[in-house]
């Protein structure tokens, strides 16, 4: 019995799932189709690869090992029928896309129905996520991260530049002045989106030369909006990417301090789009990368 797509794209999506009927839903077939498709394929590989010993499913030891076979074989396959469709003059296709919650509704959301408007034939489904989803398993095209570290097994495009500003409320200010000196940031209370111990280290560099200082964080948030909204209460001195604050800052709302001196921060200085080698090539995301660098003017 010959190995067909349908047959591996059922084990795939029954594995990822460990549901028939979800794995159905997925691929727009019945429950049926899904059962007889795994079934098949077991039979075609002389091996279980799904366990049916109890009302939940788990793979077995065959099912784990085959798990990647059958994902490369389907990205394989995809890719070639990506380079067929290249052939054409408009790219089509959908791009199952993620980034950063506050980036990607300040940023990229606004940017996506322009991208639509010029490929007519392209669908984006659009995530937006803090945590660092699992591409393969999640079917993610593209990622869009904040990182100062690339990834070795991912093609890693920068895309937007990602600067940093330390600042507070005139009022803050007017009440308990403004720091002048990094060593000072430790006579105010400050804050920042990050939430471990760790991040309570603050470092910065001017002239090539770099500071590291331990402020004391008396609020801490996983969303800088929530910072925002802490700082222009006059709560304090905050560490916030431009983008989020940029606004606040040219009405006059929030103050800059410490201009001189660049944080230096673990998400690094630039946003960055993440891709499977196996997806970079494919057409669509070619168009949407393209898209995406001259919308936000990356420097590579």
């Amino acid at each position: 019995m010959n190995i067909s797509t349908d047959m591996l794209a059922a084990f795939v999506s029954v594995a990822e799932r460990l549901s028939v009927s979800e794995a159905a839903v997925a691929l727009g077939v019945g429950k049926s189709v899904v059962s007889k498709r795994l079934a098949h394929l077991e039979v075609a590989i002389h091996a279980t690869l799904i366990s049916r010993n109890s009302r939940k499913l788990s793979l077995t030891p065959s099912g784990h090992v085959y798990l990647e076979f059958a994902r490369r074989a389907l990205a394989a396959m995809q890719a070639a029928d990506e380079g067929l469709r290249s052939l054409r003059d408009e790219p089509t296709g959908h791009i199952r896309v993620t980034a950063p919650v506050s980036w990607g509704q300040h940023a990229l959301a606004k940017a996506i129905p322009d991208f639509l408007a010029l490929h007519p034939h392209i669908e984006i489904e659009l995530v937006l996520q803090d945590r660092i989803l699992d591409m393969a398993s999640e079917r993610i095209d593209i990622a869009l991260r904040m990182s100062a570290t690339p990834h070795p097994d991912f093609v890693w495009i920068p895309i937007a530049k990602l600067d940093w500003v330390i600042c507070a409320s005139p009022g803050y200010i007017a009440i308990a002045g403004a720091p002048h000196f990094p060593a000072e940031l430790a006579h105010h209370p400050c804050m920042n989106y990050w939430s471990v111990v760790s991040d309570d280290a603050w470092t910065l560099e001017r002239d090539g030369e770099r500071e590291t200082h331990h402020v004391r964080n008396r609020y801490r948030a996983n969303n800088p909006e929530a910072i925002l909204d802490a700082t222009l209460a006059g709560l304090g001195v905050a560490l916030l990417p431009r983008y989020c604050c940029e606004r606040k800052l040219a009405e006059g709302l929030l103050t800059p301090v410490l201009i001189d001196w660049q944080p230096i921060t673990k998400y690094g200085k630039e946003i960055a789009a993440v891709v499977a080698p196996d997806r970079v090539g494919f057409s669509r995301n070619q168009a949407f990368l393209r898209f995406l660098k001259a919308r936000f003017r990356a420097v590579e």
